[in-house]
């Protein structure tokens, strides 16, 4: 299997998950308003050991929020909670049309640590009428998950001020 082969695969794969787990998103849609904040940061048991703060099914708020918050420039094609997924839809810079960039955030924990934190980003490129998958930077998926992380922190020690 070809290295482009395997990784269509992969992003295949990622894209059933994701699209599994879609399914009690939708359901639950009325719990799981993004627009207006709850507050619930305020109300959660957190814990000496990393900064427990969950949401639903161990996801982590502040890695929630703060994923939600520094991807917010590209479109949010769906967001579940409870599973701890964000899928972007494709986003073009607007000095370039010629580029466009996906990003999938999985958040894997309800620790507030680096490895709670898993990003997958897709570039393309136009080629005539086409889009073609060329890898990203070797150093943007871990540039936004510094980022991401820089701001739960920040959202973090805010909310035990």
């Amino acid at each position: 299997m070809s290295r482009y082969s395997a990784v269509r695969y992969a992003s295949l794969m990622i894209v059933m998950g994701v699209s599994l787990s879609a399914c009690s998103f939708f359901s639950h849609r009325e719990n799981n308003t993004l627009a207006t904040p709850r507050r619930q940061l305020l109300s959660e048991d957190r814990g000496a050991s990393g900064g427990v703060a969950t949401l639903k099914d161990n996801v982590n708020t502040y890695l929630w929020r703060a994923t939600l918050d520094i991807l917010s420039f590209m479109p949010i094609s769906m967001a579940d909670a409870k599973g701890g997924v964000i899928l972007t839809d494709w986003y073009t810079l607007p000095a370039v049309h010629d580029e466009r960039f996906k990003i999938t955030a999985f958040i894997l924990s309800r620790y507030l640590r680096s490895d709670a934190l898993r990003l997958s980003v897709f570039r393309q490129v136009k080629e005539g009428d086409k889009w073609v998958d060329t890898p990203p930077a070797p150093d943007t998926a871990s540039d936004i998950a510094a980022r991401i992380l820089s701001r739960a922190r920040k959202l973090h020690l805010d909310n035990n001020k």
